[in-house]
């Protein structure tokens, strides 16, 4: 079964992206903030990470740098998933190791569509 990190400060977006993923055959973790999130990776390493832009004790950029320095491997896809929507904004992500890139609010067809980009779906 393949395997989905969503790392979020908002427990009510990590409890709808959780449906959505359990939907789709994902085992799924959670964590609240990038810092969490590499000791997860660290313990399993996930298949993909969907992932949160602003969060406390460490963002989703720090903790995309961070997951892209390591010697972990495989490497995960990550797929930002965030408010933060321009051009910038997405580009300084995908030049910081994200594989993809989704809108918040996201309904199951668009996060199913991302994570068949990123080859996890």
């Amino acid at each position: 079964m393949r395997s989905c990190l969503v790392v979020d400060d908002s427990k009510v977006i990590r409890k709808v992206a959780r449906h959505i993923l359990e939907t789709l055959n994902f085992a799924v973790d959670e964590a609240e903030d990038g810092r969490e999130a590499l000791s997860r990776c660290e313990a399993a390493i996930p298949d993909v990470i969907l992932l949160d832009w602003n969060m406390p004790v460490m963002s989703g950029m720090e903790f995309l740098r961070a997951l892209r320095q390591t010697e972990l491997a495989p490497q995960p896809k990550v797929v930002f998933c965030t408010t933060e929507n321009d051009i910038a904004h997405i580009r300084a992500a995908i030049e910081a190791g994200a594989d993809e890139y989704v809108m918040k609010p996201f309904d199951r067809d668009t996060l199913q569509s991302k994570l068949q980009i990123v080859g996890v779906a």
